[in-house]
């Protein structure tokens, strides 16, 4: 891939990251500080800030996330740094429209209610930011340098970091309130891990068969799913051996092993997890058929 292509600043990205944003800001406005609920991460950090001394999150925001900007600026990429600054712009601007905006969520304190709207909303917002390859500064930045230079997945750097400020948050909420800012957190990390996966989970199937060849064919056939044939060689035998590998939705998932079974009853078989497949006869999209397709030129 041609590197300056891959850090090109596009404009979608730009429309979706400020979309993301403005959904977590209204869910942090509305629903965290409406019902005094903790948060985690910078914003955590400016809720607790807020209590104390008053502070307007949308002016803390952009102050705390300062120094960390400027982390991200030795470590990070053009179009990571600019998208983490736009990022930032945008929750704080979105906070402060918020804050002076005379919409209410009359959901009669209600900790429950609270919590999944701002599970869901800040979730969905986070996600969508993190999905077109933004942040919204904080503890995001320090998560995406763990994960591009250590190894260390995003997801498991943002509980850790989350975990020391939910529990500095204690200084102004009760436990009550604790408890439902776990739930919130909890469908949070939820909502984020399905639109970075995308919603269409996959089940990757490898297949290893003395009947590997009627057994493609029948995958292919009544599925309508691509197969690929990998080589393989047993360890015991060394004798050469087909590997067949699919991806299937879930529900496809038990008609796959009754097809596998009237083949070959002792056949290998193991499933995966495939967050993402694209393509022709890999994509949740049936391929069509030839017979509904229209012909061109050169059939």
């Amino acid at each position: 891939m041609n590197p300056e292509k891959s850090e090109k600043v596009r404009l979608i990205d730009l429309i979706m990251i400020s979309i993301g944003c403005a959904a977590y800001a209204f869910g942090l406005v509305k629903f965290n500080i409406a019902n005094q609920l903790a948060d985690g991460g910078i914003s955590g950090v400016t809720l607790i800030l807020r209590s104390l001394f008053q502070f307007d999150p949308a002016y803390t925001t952009l102050i705390i996330n300062i120094p960390l900007i400027l982390i991200g600026y030795r470590f990070l990429g053009r179009q990571s740094l600019i998208y983490t600054l736009f990022g930032t712009a945008m929750l704080a601007f979105f906070l402060w429209i918020w804050q002076r905006t005379a919409i209410s969520i009359n959901i009669h304190h209600d900790l429950l209610l609270a919590s999944l709207g701002a599970g869901l909303l800040g979730g969905a917002g986070s996600g969508l930011v993190y999905r077109y390859g933004g942040t919204t500064g904080g503890t995001d930045i320090i998560a995406r340098i763990f994960e591009r230079f250590r190894g260390v997945p995003m997801g498991q750097t943002l509980l850790w970091l989350d975990v020391v400020v939910l529990l500095a948050s204690l200084v102004y909420i009760d436990i009550q309130h604790m408890a439902y800012t776990l739930l919130m957190a909890y469908i949070f990390s939820r909502i984020v891990n399905v639109i970075l996966s995308g919603a269409n989970s996959a089940k990757g199937v490898l297949i290893i068969s003395t009947e590997s060849k009627p057994i493609t064919d029948a995958i292919m056939r009544q599925l309508q799913r691509g197969v690929s044939i990998i080589s393989g060689k047993g360890g015991y035998s060394y004798e050469d051996r087909p590997i067949l590998y699919v991806v299937v939705s879930p529900s496809e998932l038990h008609r796959l092993e009754l097809l596998i079974d009237e083949y070959d009853k002792q056949a290998f078989v193991s499933v995966l997890d495939v967050s993402q497949a694209t393509g022709e006869g890999f994509s949740f999209k049936k391929p069509e058929r030839r017979l509904l397709r229209r012909k061109s030129h050169s059939e």
